[in-house]
């Protein structure tokens, strides 16, 4: 249980093309965007991504790196559905499972509990089934005789989540209002990757007002490595340190893809926080020249 610090790209250096990889967040909340960078830059494909999704499915798909989504929306919150995402998917680049948001839970619940599957009511009388065929229905063996889907484990290669903390080990903390599902990601996975907005002592973690052991969301056993990377969730929210980034989140969605990647994904993570530092004083003087006089 030492220290499991390492940069993004090494942490990417251990994923391979082929492989399914879970990715912690929530639509454009706290997704841990660092990394899905690191991803794109190390050119692994041929995936199967498994996501609450936003912008991570969204880049993912316009760069051509899905080979199958397993989602229950894919979305950046204020804009209902991600753009980027709808245009892959309509072209048909990847084929899609989509299924309602607790039976996403119950399969990675599945999988952090090593069990095959886990029976739950969502879904049945519903078109999961018909658009979902290979799903299958279990009956209860008790009196009740209930039927209900049989949800199957979400098992990960390999899972991506970005938390507020983390100590060097591997335990990290959230301070927001909603932990989503990012232990979940991990405990389901072989081998976890945590970015954080910082590294911190251990005795740090729990220490605030808004940190409260209940708040010490991922445990060390459960993460591979730590990645500390200050704004790595930018542009989705990383609450209470930063609100999502609406003005950068509005140009991703309106750009073609091809202009956006040159732009800002043509380097490493500090060419892409100059890159954006960048556009933010070109929107700052266009902003003052219409208010010119």
């Amino acid at each position: 249980m030492g220290d499991k610090t390492m940069t993004a790209d090494e942490a990417v250096s251990a994923l391979a093309s082929g492989m399914t990889v879970g990715i912690g967040g929530w639509g454009s909340r706290r997704k841990p965007m660092a990394l899905v960078r690191a991803v794109l830059r190390a050119g692994i494909g041929d995936l199967t991504v498994v996501s609450y999704g936003g912008p991570d499915v969204g880049m993912l798909a316009a760069a051509g790196r899905i080979r199958k989504l397993v989602a229950a929306f894919t979305t950046l919150d204020s804009i209902p559905l991600e753009p980027h995402y709808r245009a892959a998917r309509e072209r048909g680049a990847f084929e899609l499972m989509e299924v309602d948001e607790a039976m996403f839970m119950w399969g990675l619940r599945a999988a952090a509990n090593r069990l095959p599957f886990l029976p739950v009511r969502a879904g049945v009388g519903s078109d999961v089934m018909r658009v979902n065929p290979e799903l299958r229905t279990v009956d209860s063996p008790y009196e009740d005789g209930e039927t209900f889907v049989a949800m199957p484990a979400l098992r990960l290669d390999a899972a991506l989540v970005h938390v507020n903390r983390a100590d060097r080990r591997g335990n990290g903390i959230y301070l927001g209002p909603d932990p989503y599902f990012d232990d979940l990601f991990c405990a389901a996975a072989d081998r976890a990757y945590v970015s954080c907005e910082r590294i911190v002592d251990t005795a740090e973690l729990t220490k605030g007002a808004d940190a409260g052991p209940q708040s010490l969301l991922i445990k060390r056993h459960t993460v591979t490595g730590v990645v500390e990377a200050p704004n790595g969730a930018h542009f989705t929210s990383c609450a209470p340190d930063y609100g999502r980034d609406e003005a950068f989140q509005r140009l991703y969605a309106g750009a073609p893809w091809p202009e956006f990647a040159n732009r800002f994904l043509g380097g490493d993570e500090h060419a892409y926080r100059s890159a954006v530092r960048a556009w933010q004083r070109e929107e700052e003087r266009g902003q003052g020249e219409e208010g010119t006089p």
